[in-house]
């Protein structure tokens, strides 16, 4: 049974940092494009960072120069380092595995950035 599972979210204030892990089992990981998305309240899910097929890593325009992605295949994790975070940042983050055979997204986990 595939696992995808967020964590790492909460409050902080406007300029603060946070780290969400994404963590799957039971699929083969280090086969999957590993990305994180997020929706904000009343708006649609957005792409904010993800792997390309080369292996290197692309941001939406709103978060470059503050987020990083990175992945440890080792302990089948992707991890999401956002510094500088700003209150339009506030959304549900969600990680989201994909192969030619399937896609898998997490339940999310709640960041909120404010005073």
């Amino acid at each position: 049974q595939v696992q995808v599972v967020e964590s790492g979210g909460g409050l902080v204030q406007p300029g603060g940092s946070l780290r969400l892990s994404c963590t799957m089992s039971g699929i083969a990981f280090s086969s999957y494009f590993m990305g994180w998305y997020r929706q904000a309240p009343g708006k649609e899910r957005e792409n904010v960072a993800g792997f390309t097929r080369g292996g290197s890593a692309n941001y939406a325009d709103s978060v470059k120069g503050r987020f990083t992605i990175s992945r440890d295949n080792a302990v089948n994790t992707v991890y999401l380092q956002m510094n500088s975070l700003k209150p339009e940042d506030t959304a549900v983050y969600y990680c989201k595995a994909s192969r030619w055979d399937g896609i898998y997204w997490g339940k999310g986990t709640l960041v909120t950035v404010s005073d």
